[in-house]
């Protein structure tokens, strides 16, 4: 036979060596017989050897009757079969690349292929195309591609192992650029990865690890945007390895590619917040995670605040699309292996903002992101580090982006409310972070950016008082304090705050006890605290729950005394020296009318002793309970305290400070023979000169001076007002007593 081709080669009769090789495929390797089939792909690999450089004018049909026994079901039927198969590429070598498609097919089966024999002849037929591969600059790579996307979804691990080594032959090749095709591989290899054999997870790992060094190289050709989706997938898979792997892609795309990323945000941050409150098992994870977060955060600048509206002003040409293309990216379906990617030079689809250089040209899908932080701050299931990155995620996009995120906030006050019963303090702390920030954002004032609800409108008759230093400051100073929390510039939300946060203090009564003071002495921090307390007082001056408005009074009290965060507040009380400070005592004095006690430590406090005096004379009409004394008795705790000091010295001064003996002797004599009683016995005992104590006119004449900056409130008033608050609370009191009678008789009957 091979003679006989050799003769019709050397007389180039192109037919007759067609109709050899047609007899040998037709007749004896497509026969029904095994033997015959046998001799056939024997006749056709000598033929192919006698043709020698010629053969590859006849690959077509020398290969297609070879490949048809791969399928043969006698295993050494499909040996014979490989054994000439690489006897013709052999001979042929760079001629079969355009036949690769129909080889690579007919490896990628028997590398599956259950008998040893007929595996080791496919192997060895295989390192023979990968060398014509490697040595050829001819090779198809785009024709390819489809085949390899199509085969690399297989679950055997034999085509598997056999996909990944052709994978990393072609990346070693320098003349093919496999990285231009690697969204359409990217999902397989991942799959891959997650493998039972050590040995193909290796080599996939491999596989990746090479992929990644070229991106690093080459970034600017890398369709980062293409393979987003996908890693977004798999950074939410089950196995530790494709996740961190996938996690770690994830960090490289988003140092590398930048602002490319932020369509993709939401996406991502539903793959990466989980992540961070994983424990020491998952630390690597937990770690790269963590970075990609930290990076993500910093590409959301203040420009992207004001990129709707610089959109606008713009005159561009019509787009159909481009609300499509710009809703795509933020779709992470797992069943899309594929996704579009981003068109980063379209200048009619997305604005480019110049600082000192060009930025990338992206939009930030900022409804998208809110939506998946809102989901992650209502799943009670997430571990404490993620709702701490939920919170910081929030106070950075108010920081940035303040006005788009003002149309979000009516969505995310209940739930940002509800938060402050968590159980973490960090989360309470970055919460009331978030808070402060709606309400002392100027942009919060902003017309339509108001509370939804007219009821928590607050009343045109309370002042907010803003420090004249935040007033006088300068446009450029301004403009540094507006991100910060601490501002007092109070906005819309405040006093929603305020009366939402009360609310929440009287539904959940636990929170106030053992949450209440650490919330709203924090607070005193981040807002001004001024602000706070008039606020409160005036909506507990309305609170119909007279039992809560005595509870949460005694708090504020408790918080005003001997907070070192209100040293401030309390030394502007001391005195009342300025208008504002008057206003401020009054509107708190309504208030803490609603608690006898307490009220008469803010007259204390305010150094208004005559009114403590006449106050306590008031007691005697008073219900005195086990509540009260305990109250009176902490009180003269208090006054051991060193907030003060400066009344316990003043105590030295009997002759100008009468009333504020008297009011003490009043005290002692609402005690009974207790520790407090003796403690402020003793203490009463060491004021000089006690004759001193009788009050003259001359004595009033001399005391009167220290109040004369405090001459325009009216006391009498005042005090009526003590009366009447306290005649509702006797009432109120009477009510609950007889229903509880009431009760009581029916529980008999």
């Amino acid at each position: 036979l091979p003679r006989l081709v050799r003769e019709f080669v050397a007389q180039n009769n192109t037919s007759q060596i067609k109709h050899v090789i047609q007899i040998l495929s037709q007749e004896f390797a497509l026969s029904q017989h095994p033997h015959s089939r046998k001799g056939g792909l024997i006749g056709l690999a000598a033929c192919s050897i006698a043709l020698g450089k010629d053969s590859g004018l006849y690959l077509k049909e020398l290969i297609e009757p070879v490949l048809t026994c791969f399928n043969d079901a006698d295993s050494r039927l499909r040996y014979y079969a490989c054994e000439a198969l690489y006897n013709i590429v052999k001979v042929a070598r760079g001629s079969v690349l355009p036949h690769f498609n129909v080889l690579f097919d007919g490896l990628s089966k028997l590398a599956a292929d259950p008998d040893p024999n007929v595996k080791s002849g496919s192997e060895l037929l295989d390192r023979l195309l990968k060398d014509i591969v490697t040595e050829s600059n001819q090779f198809d790579l785009v024709g390819f591609i489809p085949l390899l996307r199509e085969r690399i979804y297989s679950n055997n691990q034999y085509a598997r192992q056999f996909i990944i080594s052709w994978i990393l032959v072609l990346e070693s090749v320098p003349d093919i650029n496999l990285l231009d095709y690697l969204p359409e591989i990217l999902d397989g290899l991942f799959q891959i990865l997650g493998d039972n054999s050590k040995e193909i997870r290796k080599m996939c790992e491999v596989a990746l690890g090479e992929f990644l060094k070229e991106i690093k190289k080459n970034p600017s050709s890398v369709k980062f945007a293409e393979m987003a989706n996908i890693l977004v997938i798999h950074c939410q898979a089950a196995d530790d390895l494709i996740q961190l792997t996938a996690m770690c892609w994830m960090r490289e795309f988003i140092q590398l590619a930048g602002r490319v990323m932020l369509p993709y945000s939401s996406g991502i941050l539903t793959a990466v917040l989980p992540c961070l409150s994983y424990d020491d098992r998952k630390k690597n994870i937990k770690e790269v995670a963590n970075v990609c977060n930290q990076s993500l955060m910093k590409l959301v600048i203040p420009e992207d605040d004001e990129m709707d509206e610089a959109k606008q002003s713009m005159t561009l040409p019509a787009e159909p699309t481009s609300e499509e293309s710009l809703s795509k990216p933020d779709a992470a379906s797992s069943s899309d292996r594929g996704t579009s990617e981003l068109d980063v030079t379209a200048p009619n689809q997305l604005l480019s903002f110049l600082c000192s250089s060009e930025r990338i040209q992206v939009t930030l899908n900022l409804d998208g992101i809110v939506q998946v932080l809102d989901c992650h701050l209502h799943d009670t299931s997430i571990g404490m580090m993620t709702r701490i990155a939920v919170l910081k995620w929030l106070y950075h996009l108010y920081i940035k982006t303040p006005r788009k995120m003002f149309r979000h906030t009516d969505s995310l006050f209940p739930i940002l409310l509800r938060t402050l019963s968590d159980e973490s303090d960090e989360v309470i702390l970055k919460d009331l972070e978030v808070l402060a920030e709606i309400a002392s954002s100027p942009a919060g004032q902003t017309e339509g950016h108001g509370p939804s609800d007219g009821s928590d409108a607050r009343p045109s008759l309370v002042e907010l008082h803003v420090p004249a230093r935040a007033s006088q400051l300068t446009s450029s100073g301004t403009k540094g304090l507006e991100c910060s929390p601490s501002t007092p510039t109070m906005n819309s939300y405040f006093y929603k705050f305020m009366i939402n946060l009360l609310k929440r203090f009287s539904s959940e009564r636990k929170l106030l006890e053992t949450r209440g003071a650490f919330i709203i002495r924090q607070l005193c921090l981040l807002l001004n605290a001024e602000n706070i307390f008039h606020s409160m007082a005036d909506i507990l001056l309305r609170e119909e729950d007279l039992k809560f408005a005595s509870t949460m009074v005694h708090t504020l009290n408790t918080i005003l005394l001997t907070s070192s965060e209100l040293f401030q507040l309390r030394n502007q009380l001391k005195d009342l020296k300025t208008p504002e400070s008057r206003n401020l005592f009054c509107c708190l004095y309504r208030s803490w009318c609603h608690n006898p006690v307490t009220t008469v430590s803010l007259c204390f406090l305010t150094q208004n002793y005559k009114h403590a005096y006449d106050l306590i004379q008031k007691f005697g009409d008073l219900e005195v309970t086990v509540d009260f004394l305990t109250e009176v008795d902490k009180l003269v705790q208090l006054i051991e305290c060193p907030i003060f000091t400066y009344l316990r010295l003043q105590l030295l001064d009997v002759k100008n400070n009468p009333y504020l003996i008297k009011a003490l002797y009043g005290l002692l004599m609402l005690l009974p023979q207790s520790s407090a009683f003796q403690l402020l016995s003793h203490r009463l005992q060491c004021v000089p000169n006690p004759e001193l104590m009788q009050t003259t006119d001359s004595t009033k004449a001399s005391a009167s001076f220290k109040r004369t900056a405090a001459s325009n409130i009216d006391y009498t008033e005042l005090l009526q007002h003590f009366e009447k608050v306290q005649n509702k609370h006797l009432e109120a009191r009477h009510q609950r007593t007889g229903r509880a009678e009431q009760l009581d008789r029916r529980v008999v009957l």
